[in-house]
């Protein structure tokens, strides 16, 4: 079937019958997420929601390396406080909630909305994926909330996500950043389906050729009945590295305080190097980002949906001007000396009173996503 090109520029739309796509489209940066594409897909997708002619929409990245790497963060980088700098909310307020408006969206969209998310799948991307009704990883999959190693913490609906993810699975991969696969995806409910990496076009036309109907529900079925004799079989997908580990996880994690926690996690000695790697990267990280997590999946645990984005957006904006991002960025993508000096330098020295300030917004009167 022809398509019917209707953009350009960083996210790129096109429509095959009453299936629309859109295409995050800045491959060399991975398809990182910067607030003119958040902008441009919020838009196309009102637009989208309101044309009957439209059925379905999908949603991929450019090139076979990512779907989206995460969000701009050298922008935010420019527009965040060093240690003892007085912050500028305004960018970083605007950009994160643009950006939990569009996850927001696509969370609550009544048309289907299928993502495919091969190749790296971290941060922003993982906002755009989570909320979508048809979540498909392929074998090439590689997913991380890799917060903690730049002083941010596991944002985009993390607090909602991570919080129904089997037993403590949740708060290890938001302490830890570890990377998991698309089984693991499958595993803690973050995908829907795996397909071979290779069947994203055949997919892709499979669904532009469907009948679909007038009712969202009915095509909601459709797209699931479509994409099942496409996946992936059993024997040929990678070990689940959260499955495998299940049981350490809950044991490694299995204390009533965070500081124990941590010591429990980082001082781990055994071979296992998926398990060294965890340790390594929630060692060497802020000493801010365990608090947030730790505190982010007790608060959110009974919230709504919309709660959680607005509790995100205050810790956000209030991380950014911490210093603790600023510094993370710096030693991780600015020198790359890989020495970030954070201040406090422990877990341990992390007071109380700083944590608590993280979850009250900056603003003068309303929460920016108040309307939610």
């Amino acid at each position: 079937m022809d398509q019917l090109k209707m953009g350009d520029g960083p996210v790129f739309f096109s429509r095959r019958g009453a299936l629309a796509a859109a295409t995050l489209n800045l491959p060399k940066a991975l398809n990182a997420l910067n607030l003119d594409m958040i902008k441009l897909l919020s838009a196309q997708l009102d637009q989208w929601a309101d044309d009957d002619s439209v059925a379905a929409v999908w949603i991929d990245g450019s090139g076979d390396k990512a779907f989206c790497a995460g969000g701009d963060v050298v922008a935010l980088y420019r527009e965040s406080a060093a240690y003892g700098e007085t912050p500028d909310y305004t960018y970083t307020t605007d950009f994160f909630a643009r950006e939990y408006r569009l996850d927001y969206k696509i969370h609550t969209y009544k048309k289907p909305i299928v993502v495919w998310g091969g190749g790296f799948v971290m941060g922003g991307g993982i906002g755009i994926m989570a909320g979508a009704s048809h979540r498909i990883v392929t074998e090439t999959t590689r997913l991380a909330m890799p917060e903690v190693t730049i002083g941010l913490f596991p944002d985009v609906g993390g607090s909602w996500f991570l919080n129904r993810m089997p037993g403590r699975t949740g708060l290890f991969l938001g302490l830890t950043g570890a990377q998991f696969n698309g089984s693991d995806a499958l595993f803690a409910g973050m995908a829907d389906r795996m397909l071979p990496s290779v069947q994203r076009e055949a997919a892709l036309a499979a669904l532009a050729e469907l009948d679909f109907d007038a009712d969202p529900d009915a095509n909601h079925r459709l797209i699931s009945d479509c994409l099942k004799p496409l996946e992936l079989p059993l024997g040929e997908r990678p070990v689940s590295a959260l499955r495998e580990h299940y049981d350490q996880i809950q044991q490694l994690t299995d204390f009533a305080s965070l500081p124990d926690v941590c010591r429990s996690i980082t001082g781990y000695e055994g071979e296992d190097k998926w398990l060294q790697k965890a340790a390594a990267t929630l060692a060497g990280g802020s000493p801010l980002t365990p608090w947030i997590v730790w505190e982010q999946l007790k608060h959110g645990r009974h919230m709504s949906l919309a709660d959680v984005f607005r509790m995100e957006l205050a810790l956000a904006v209030n991380l950014c001007a911490s210093g603790h991002f600023k510094e993370g960025v710096r030693a991780l993508l600015i020198d790359k000396d890989r020495q970030p000096q954070w201040q406090p330098a422990t877990v341990e020295e992390i007071t109380a009173e700083q944590v608590e300030r993280c979850f009250h917004g900056p603003w003068q009167g309303a929460n920016p996503l108040a309307d939610l």
